[in-house]
């Protein structure tokens, strides 16, 4: 067992009195401190805060936080995925965040660099000590094995854009061997620009009664994409609808697979009246405890509340649809659809490409086919 002793790297110091930061002014040294267990497998080599700032408001201290850290593997395996925690305060509200580093391939010694953009808030009565903490919350290795204290479920998130990067690789891998030509084709129509919608979250959002709604509630059903590939069948599912907000959506799975279910999500689409169709949200189980036997059912929900805009004008819902975009099994294994399901649902026309696609299509933005070309052949 590793030792709960921990290395840390201080920025530059420790930050003795947060009530006596001005209004507006850099980040002070010493604000940040970086840990990692004794075990892990990355070091940590540098790091910079030098465009961070803080400003005070009201009785809260804001932290615009921009870090880059290099980190360096000192384990045998090539890394393919990180991510760290970065706490200003463990119970005030935008008190945390993190950063997840798909898509990687770092070998064994090799250094990287692991960027950090993020705004926080802590109470200013809270005077002493590091005003940031960044830890390590998980490691995807390139078999799959995964080291960390995964707090923030990394395990499962880094393993579902692994499975996602390994598809799309191969999907552009199959496109190049009809020629250069075919995969520059197909690079930039993954560029093309998708439907977009602005969806505002209210977690647990109220019910709210007719009498004061403009357009009055009411219940709304699902209709469900069947993707043939996957373990999860839903069968049904309603939300509360009113004009451009929907609420607590409610959805009846099935696990037609073998093996037991611990995690479902579902992607959620809605259409305007014109028909357009949007990629709205997605919809993880809500229970954190979830075990679906094989064959059984169960119901998946959250209670909040989305409201849809675009150009700042609200989109009113006229139909929504759904379908399974992630599982993962009580072994471990994460089941993400295929590439052959997502084109015959015309899915990759409204779903915003995974972070390798991205990393992909970014590659032929700044460097060109035959860079892209060379990267795909590094897999």
């Amino acid at each position: 067992m590793a030792s709960k002793k921990q290395n840390r790297l201080a920025v530059l110091g420790i930050l003795t009195a947060a009530g006596m930061l001005a209004q507006d002014a850099p980040l002070p040294k010493g604000s940040v401190n970086v840990t990692v267990p004794n075990d892990s497998p990355v070091l940590v080599v540098s790091s910079s805060t030098d465009e961070s700032r803080t400003a005070l408001q009201g009785s809260a201290l804001m932290l615009d936080l921009h870090m880059l850290l290099s980190l360096r593997n000192v384990s045998p395996n090539r890394i393919h995925g990180i991510t760290l925690r970065v706490v200003s305060q463990e119970v005030t509200l935008g008190g945390k965040a993190s950063v997840a580093m798909p898509s990687l391939n770092v070998g064994p010694g090799e250094v990287f660099p692991v960027r950090i953009d993020a705004r926080l808030m802590r109470p200013t009565q809270m005077a002493g000590g590091h005003l940031v903490e960044v830890s390590l919350d998980g490691v995807l290795f390139q078999d799959l094995s995964f080291y960390g204290p995964d707090r923030l479920n990394s395990r499962r998130t880094m393993m579902a854009m692994e499975m996602e990067a390994q598809r799309d690789r191969e999907h552009f891998k199959r496109i190049l061997s009809q020629g250069p030509q075919a995969l520059q084709q197909a690079i930039l129509a993954s560029m093309a620009e998708r439907p977009r919608l602005d969806v505002r979250v209210i977690p647990h959002g109220p019910a709210v009664t007719s009498a004061a709604l403009a357009i009055p509630e009411q219940a709304q059903q699902f209709a469900f994409l069947q993707l043939p590939d996957s373990p999860i069948q839903p069968l049904s599912g309603w939300a509360m609808v009113s004009g451009n907000a929907a609420r607590a959506p409610r959805i009846e799975v099935k696990n037609n697979s073998s093996k037991a279910v611990k995690y479902v999500e579902l992607g959620w689409l809605v259409s305007d009246q014109s028909g357009q169709q949007y990629m709205a949200a997605s919809l993880p189980a809500s229970d954190a405890n979830l075990f679906l036997p094989a064959g059984k059912s169960a119901s998946v929900g959250q209670d909040t509340q989305l409201t849809f805009s675009r150009d700042r004008k609200p989109v009113n819902i006229q139909k929504m649809t759904g379908f399974v975009s992630e599982v993962e099994f009580t072994d471990g294994k994460v089941w993400v659809p295929n590439r052959e399901s997502l084109t015959r649902m015309m899915l990759d026309k409204v779903m915003p490409p995974s972070a390798e696609e991205q990393r992909l299509s970014n590659i032929y933005r700044t460097q060109g086919l035959p860079a892209l070309i060379q990267e795909l052949k590094k897999f």
